[in-house]
């Protein structure tokens, strides 16, 4: 298994950092259209070792990778502990319930503390927007986003699309990008970042995004990111090729958003009925955890060929496992990526 897939040499890309000059990972914002699609042709080969039996390379090998985790979380720190691992990193899990951050420790000298273990990747996910980019700032090697805050999920975003990606190709409809397909994110848009990631990859890939949420749960001037705003979910559906559910995120509200969680389901919830108005063979994600019977019936969640939900959280190891390969080229002294 090479570090570089047939694209990354032939002239799609530009050669060796400059098809992706970045240090770090916090956001998917300032990433140019050519470096989310150098990702995720990246990710390819990754998908393709994660379906073999034997599931492990030695590219990482002799590489320290933390993921310091300061929210809770099951999929993404699995997947990101999955992707180290099969890619032959030490692997080092911390949990903040567990750290001196219980015992007041700064997230600044929690960072140096990081830091001084000299670790060659580290992975934060934190309830603070802007987390990320703080120990970035501090730490000497590169910054992988695992959420923070309401602000950025960017290996989220990228994850979804190489599974749409995927799931169209499957479908004899596959393209270098989305031009023109109609996709909907319905949910607590105010609170997501997977909804914020989500818009700037999609948008960036030239699909047509509509936004749609309770007018209590829509960010103010969403319109600016390119897309289209609804407030009735039948009517952002009409024609919709793709359909993205999101979960009502009730720890990051204070106070009252919407009545109840009949009320949001009789409004906003996906149900088979609902799905109908969507074009024909619409696909379903979700980032999860989900809220059956709130946000999405069951029935809708497991439909066969038309849900990726699942097919998702395979897509997220791939684009974890190709960013860590990315990020950690110059320590390892990948030729083109030595400074």
């Amino acid at each position: 298994m090479t570090s570089h897939s047939a694209s990354a040499g032939s002239g799609r890309f530009p050669a060796g950092r400059a098809a992706f000059p970045h240090r770090d990972l916090t956001g998917i914002g300032h990433l140019q259209r050519h470096e989310i699609l150098y990702l995720l042709d990246q990710a390819e080969q990754w998908v393709a070792l994660n379906r073999q039996r034997s599931k492990h390379t030695d590219l990482l090998a002799g590489l320290t990778i933390i993921n310091a985790f300061f929210e809770n979380s099951t999929r993404t720190l699995l997947s990101f502990e999955i992707a180290g691992k099969r890619l032959g990193a030490d692997v080092v899990n911390m949990h903040a319930a567990t750290s001196s951050v219980k015992k007041g420790e700064t997230l600044i000298d929690t960072a140096i503390t990081l830091n001084a273990m000299r670790a060659d990747a580290i992975v934060i996910r934190h309830g603070s927007s802007g987390a990320t980019g703080l120990i970035a700032d501090k730490v000497d090697c590169p910054v992988l986003n695992a959420g923070d805050g309401s602000h950025e999920h960017p290996t989220q975003g990228l994850l979804d699309a190489l599974t749409l990606r995927h799931a169209l190709a499957e479908r004899g409809e596959g393209a270098e990008d989305f031009t023109g397909l109609k996709i909907v994110i319905c949910g607590d848009i105010l609170h997501s970042r997977v909804a914020r990631s989500n818009i700037l990859c999609l948008t960036a890939m030239g699909a047509n995004v509509r936004v749609c949420a309770p007018p209590a749960l829509m960010p103010a001037g969403v319109e600016a990111m390119g897309v289209e705003v609804f407030h009735r979910f039948d009517d952002a559906l009409d024609g919709a090729e793709v359909v993205m559910m999101l979960r009502l995120q009730s720890e990051r509200m204070s106070g009252q958003f919407v009545p109840s969680a009949r009320e949001y389901r009789h409004l906003y919830g996906l149900t088979a009925k609902r799905l109908a108005i969507a074009a024909p063979g619409a696909l379903v994600m979700h980032p999860g955890p989900m809220n059956r019977g709130v946000e999405i019936d069951s029935e809708v969640a497991d439909l066969a060929g038309r849900s990726l939900i699942t097919r998702q959280v395979e897509m997220g190891v791939a684009i974890r496992m190709a960013c860590l390969d990315i990020l950690t080229r110059e320590a390892r002294g990948v030729e083109g990526w030595t400074a």
